[in-house]
Parts: C-alpha cells; sequence; structure tokens
C-alpha cells in the first residue's frame, strides 16, 4: 500500500502519482475565497515526457506519495547540451540534459554541492541549497545620495545569473542569493 497524501501535505520537490503518471510538485499555493471551498492551485512537471501543466485540486484531495531518493553529488561542469555530476558516494559520474536544468544551471558553480531527487533509479530534479555565494562581475556603481529605501540594480554574477541588488553593492563583492527565488539575501 502506497503512502497517500492530501493537498495540505504539499511541499515543493515532492512526488505523486496523478493520471497514471510520476508528477513532481513544481510549486504550489493555497487558496481560500471568501465564498466556495479552497483549493490548491499547482504547477505540476511530468517526469516521462518532462511537460509542465497547471493543475487545481480541492482542498484534501488524496494522492499517492511516489518516494524520492536524494543524494549529494557535486557538479562538475556544463559542457552546452549536459550538465555533469558526480555521486559523492561511488564516484560515479553521470550527465543530465541542460534544458532541464535551466532554472540552477545559473547557480551552480564547478565544484559546488547539490541534492539530486531520483525517482525509481532515474534522476528527477535538482535541489539547490537554500542560499549560495556568488561574486557580483558587473552593475553600475551606486551613485552617492541615492539613499531611497528598496531601490534595486541588476547584477551580474559569475555564473552568469542577473539579480537584483540594493545599490551598495559593487562589482567584486561576494553576495548570498536564493537561488530558488532568484534574490539576493545580503552580503556574504
Amino acid at each position: 500500500m502506497a503512502d497517500v497524501v492530501t493537498t495540505n501535505q504539499f511541499r515543493n520537490g515532492m512526488h505523486i502519482e496523478h493520471k497514471g503518471s510520476v508528477w513532481r510538485i513544481v510549486e504550489f499555493q493555497h487558496v481560500k475565497p471568501g465564498k466556495g471551498g479552497a483549493f490548491v492551485r499547482t504547477k505540476l512537471k511530468n517526469l516521462e515526457s518532462g511537460a509542465v501543466v497547471d493543475e487545481t485540486f480541492r482542498a484534501g484531495e488524496k494522492f499517492a506519495r511516489v518516494h524520492t531518493e536524494v543524494k549529494q553529488v557535486q557538479f562538475l561542469y556544463d559542457d552546452g547540451t549536459e550538465a555533469h555530476f558526480m555521486d559523492e558516494q561511488t564516484f560515479e559520474q553521470f550527465g543530465l540534459p541542460r534544458a532541464e536544468l535551466a532554472a540552477e544551471l545559473p547557480y551552480m558553480q564547478p565544484s559546488s554541492s547539490v541534492q539530486i531527487l531520483t525517482v525509481n533509479g532515474k534522476p528527477s530534479g535538482l535541489q539547490l541549497p537554500a542560499s549560495v555565494e556568488l561574486a557580483v562581475t558587473e552593475t553600475e556603481p551606486g551613485v552617492k545620495g541615492d539613499t531611497v529605501s528598496n531601490v534595486t540594480k541588476p547584477a551580474t554574477l559569475e555564473t552568469g545569473a542577473v539579480v537584483q541588488v540594493p545599490l551598495f553593492v559593487n562589482v567584486g563583492d561576494r553576495i548570498k542569493v536564493d537561488p530558488r527565488e532568484a534574490r539576493y539575501i545580503s552580503r556574504a
């Protein structure tokens, strides 16, 4: 008997069985309208086809949970078509299609450690740490006297990612970034 999860237990990265396939929850949002029953809006990714779809479920709806295995891997390099990793336990190397990792790649440096999620031995996605430290390689200089609160400017990081940063951040600064939301956290 498989584990059953309700919409109240949904978490990003969790895998569920839906319409006869295995899906990964990319993101979800609980909605409680003023009138009518509560529901959950989700963005699901099909593991076989790679298709991403938006689905809405009634609150409390039940699904079979698909167990995932989490492995620590090291990001080695990106050759343009595949991102290459090494299992930190077995030292086995493998590649994943670059297209499947488009959101995560801009926040990964060679030799950084990440977690890979696998379902039935097949990789299904990456989990990046809650924050990564990267150096700013390009940004406009902050203008003295610009002290209006919450003013930001774009900054290009050493991996090519672009995030909005406060005006006081300069080229060469190391900053902490939340890769899940592409958001500046603080200076490192």
